[in-house]
């Protein structure tokens, strides 16, 4: 019975470090967030949506009175959409702490087949990014599916019949 409990102890003390390094990640991440976003990101809730034709960025304040972070998220998308129609995706690499957000590069190269549409929602924004070409789209879908696995929220990676 000792030993089962040495044992268990031990693995306790090998796993705690990824956990603790996964937690330091997101904590920086939600930091870097809120500095670059302009909103608290415990606050609110993010959803990345990856449809046939693209997908959409998705973020809402969980609390419907909190009218502050409400603003602050359509202001950012807002933003959001016209920097990314003129091929500027930094703020992304800033969030993440990255110079390569995956699907960037290719988002960059076929700007001509993407466009940006912001738009307001219950207790938040959108940006909804539509593809004219399939190499479009599968950029759009590879920058998606980093942000859903790098912020955990859960999305489905693959775009099943959404439009």
């Amino acid at each position: 019975m000792k030993v089962m409990v040495l044992l268990l102890w031990a693995g306790l003390l090998v796993a705690s470090p990824a956990a603790d390094q996964h937690d330091q990640h997101h904590a920086a991440l939600d930091a870097r967030g809120a500095t670059f976003m302009g909103f608290d990101q415990k606050a609110t809730a993010h959803h990345f949506i990856l449809t046939k034709d693209g997908g959409r960025i998705e973020v809402t304040a969980k609390n419907a009175k909190d009218t502050a972070s409400v603003t602050q998220i359509r202001d950012h998308l807002r933003h959001i959409a016209m920097v990314f129609a003129n091929g500027d995706f930094a703020l992304p690499g800033l969030v993440h702490d990255t110079r390569a957000v995956p699907g960037v590069d290719a988002m960059r190269n076929h700007a001509a087949a993407l466009s940006y549409t912001f738009e307001e929602i219950d207790r938040g924004a959108l940006v909804r990014i539509t593809g004219a070409s399939l190499e479009a789209i599968a950029a759009v879908h590879e920058f998606l599916r980093f942000q859903i696995t790098d912020h955990k929220t859960g999305d489905p990676l693959s775009p099943a019949n959404r439009k």
